[in-house]
């Protein structure tokens, strides 16, 4: 797992992240490119003896820089759109939880059970527990099955928040009075953290969210003991 101070994309949970991790390389590939092109131009301008210094137009010089940015959006776009499609496309889910935004913490529903709800605080400096992440550990977790595809509901009850967690490749914005929709599968057992990635008032920073991914029989262990306990 990844330290969630780390600079730049966190190591990837998710098939969705993991094609955004490609698409990032992909553009910063083009991005090279096209410095070092505009730096080789620059170079040979300084340097370089112009022996036609008053040319006044030039159609073969203006079909290229027109129709080259044109192909190198497209080389850009297509992908971008292909993952966008990835994003929202919702395939019969294996389990559906229902993540409500209030000032300032999370509330978590699982609505495949009839009574297994939760709500989910950012556990103190100094209660936390060696190795824990200040700022970032809660005292429940959103506990999922791993290689299951999972629909979250977002929405809030107040403001608005923003249900995020980078290493799944998810962010959803969550409204007041509308339910909006993402899907994710982790494809590894793990922790993964993320906190609310919307302005929300003075404690804004101080509601994380933690999703934990374990295998399928230990999770159906433990919606049993939280069903006991409710």
């Amino acid at each position: 797992m990844a330290h969630p101070s780390q600079l730049g994309l966190q190591d990837a949970a998710s098939p969705v992240m993991e094609e955004l991790h490609h698409f990032h390389d992909h553009a910063m590939m083009v991005v090279f490119m096209i410095s070092a092109f505009v730096l080789y131009i620059i170079v040979a301008m300084v340097s370089t003896k112009l022996t036609n210094k008053y040319i006044l137009d030039s159609q073969e010089v203006e079909i290229i820089w027109t129709v080259l940015p044109a192909l190198i959006l497209i080389l850009i776009a297509l992908p971008s759109l292909r993952i966008l499609y990835l994003m929202d496309e919702i395939n019969s889910p294996h389990l559906t939880i229902k993540a409500v935004g209030h000032q300032w913490y999370w509330s978590y529903e699982y609505t495949d059970y009839e009574d297994l709800s939760f709500d989910s605080y950012m556990v103190p400096t100094q209660d936390l527990n060696p190795g824990e992440f200040r700022l970032l550990e809660t005292d429940h977790r959103m506990v999922i099955p791993v290689e299951s595809p999972i629909r979250v509901l977002v929405t809030a009850e107040d403001v608005l928040h923003s249900w995020a967690v980078p290493s799944l490749g998810i962010k959803m914005d969550a409204v007041p009075g509308r339910l909006n929709q993402t899907a994710f599968i982790t494809s590894r057992p793990g922790v993964f953290y993320g906190q609310c990635s919307e302005i929300c008032g003075a404690n804004h920073s101080f509601m994380p969210i933690v999703v934990e991914s374990i295998p399928l029989n230990h999770f159906e262990n433990w919606s049993s003991l939280m069903l006991q306990d409710a």
